[in-house]
């Protein structure tokens, strides 16, 4: 029987409540590319991923794209459907091969119901995702697109190993995603890159996209709406 190591949201579960919950769930592999959950859907699985990345997205008719989050080992979605029941309210694309555990819906509450810790966490979870969706609508209000890809470079951005003030993205972003996180066009990013670039305040390497002068990034952001943080 699998158990739920791995899994943050459900670290210290009574040992009798995983044993009931486990036979329940099961455990998948999705390739690259592959679809999890399309937007509509009317499952109410929570989805945990136990390795790879996933994306979220929404998509409109005509064939634009609007991503709206990536998710990593260890973090979950599908938990508003188990929670309200309605419909999947985005689509989520495995964006490499991923294992996840699907947990139905009941049995997801029931755990959240009765096991504080895990409400806590569910909780603190929906908050965070609720703060980013403000943060990002008031960037599409007040930013233009060169503030909001500056935005977006210094949300995805992690320390630069042996490079004090410096910051990376890794691996290199690609442009068209870029684009459809910042509700705009690939030649525009790409345009604003090459600017960027030219002004010294990003360096590309092989090993992701560097920015050299975060101040500089940040100060072109906090013009217009005040402090981003990485």
């Amino acid at each position: 029987m699998a158990d739920f190591t791995g899994i943050p949201l459900l670290e210290g579960l009574p040992e009798a409540v995983g044993a009931r919950a486990a036979p329940r769930c099961r455990w998948r592999h999705f390739e690259a590319h592959e679809l999890i959950v399309d937007y509509g859907d009317e499952s109410n699985d929570v989805i945990f991923i136990i390795s790879g990345q996933v994306r979220v997205l929404m998509s409109s008719a005509y064939g634009r794209h609007v991503i709206l989050n990536h998710l990593d080992k260890g973090d979950f979605f599908g938990e508003m459907s188990a929670i309200d029941g309605r419909s999947r309210s985005a689509s989520v694309i495995a964006l490499y091969n991923s294992e996840v555990c699907v947990m139905p819906g009941e049995v997801f509450m029931e755990i959240a119901t009765t096991i504080p810790a895990v409400a806590k966490r569910t909780m603190e979870k929906l908050t965070e995702r609720v703060r980013t969706i403000n943060e990002r609508l008031a960037e599409q209000a007040f930013l233009t697109a060169r503030q909001r890809l500056c935005a977006e470079l210094l949300r995805q951005s992690r320390p630069r190993a042996g490079h004090p003030g410096q910051r990376i993205v890794s691996p290199p972003p690609i442009q068209e995603d870029l684009a459809n996180l910042i509700s705009s066009r690939r030649e525009v990013v790409s345009r604003e890159l090459s600017a960027l670039t030219k002004d010294g305040v990003i360096e590309r390497s092989r090993g992701g996209l560097i920015l050299s002068d975060v101040e500089e990034l940040s100060r072109r952001v906090e013009e217009a709406m005040g402090p981003i943080r990485p």
